[in-house]
């Protein structure tokens, strides 16, 4: 919380083109108060791709919601198709792998930028946006890695799609400080939430 971390975030904020980044312990506690700060509860249920590290999906049972798991493609990132079908599924109230009935309501996607590789995110937003779904980006293993929608768009930093964008700076990351993560978003009600929280709730830090 000192005038480096700070300086780090802001750098951070104006690399990837985010208006707010939140200095954190990791990766995994960045996830964690996305979720916290969009409001996940009890039973509401997560997307997440199969092919992640734990902490995807655990951090989502940190509220006693539900992971889902939804095939990658070949790209190793989730597989666009098998989330729009699994989405369909639970919406008709249609077996599901993992899950009974009844299906808790679908809060958030959290699609993982696997390898240095960009998910397709024109179409997981559009899908998320149809359904009135939040997705929170893990970007641990992609920071730097831009993605765009077509060749006539501009290029995006992943981590600038969804409403929150996670990194990971632990030591085998491409930009490491040994430990640490960032969260970064657009939406100052957020970043103030995932702020707030990462000091337990103490609105007043050691420096102030």
């Amino acid at each position: 919380t000192g005038p480096k971390t700070k300086r780090f975030e802001e750098e951070i904020a104006a690399f990837v083109g985010a208006k707010y980044a939140v200095a954190l312990n990791s990766c995994t506690a960045a996830l964690h108060l996305a979720l916290e700060a969009i409001d996940l509860k009890r039973g509401d249920l997560v997307l997440v791709p199969t092919m992640t590290f734990a902490a995807t999906s655990e951090i989502v049972r940190y509220f006693d919601a539900i992971p889902v798991f939804v095939d990658c493609d070949q790209t190793l990132c989730i597989d666009p198709v098998a989330l729009e079908q699994t989405i369909n599924a639970i919406i008709s109230k249609k077996a599901v792998a993992g899950l009974k009935l009844p299906y808790g309501k679908i809060k958030a996607i959290i699609p993982v930028h696997y390898g240095g590789y960009a998910c397709d995110m024109n179409t997981i937003m559009s899908i998320a946006n149809n359904n009135g779904i939040d997705v929170i980006e893990d970007c641990a293993h992609t920071l730097p890695a831009f993605y765009r929608s077509d060749e006539n768009a501009d290029f995006l930093h992943t981590g600038r799609f969804g409403r929150v964008g996670c990194y990971s700076f632990y030591a085998n990351k491409c930009i490491t400080t040994g430990e640490g993560g960032m969260a970064v978003t657009d939406e100052e009600n957020l970043a103030r939430r995932i702020r707030l929280m990462s000091l337990h709730g103490m609105n007043n830090d050691a420096w102030k």
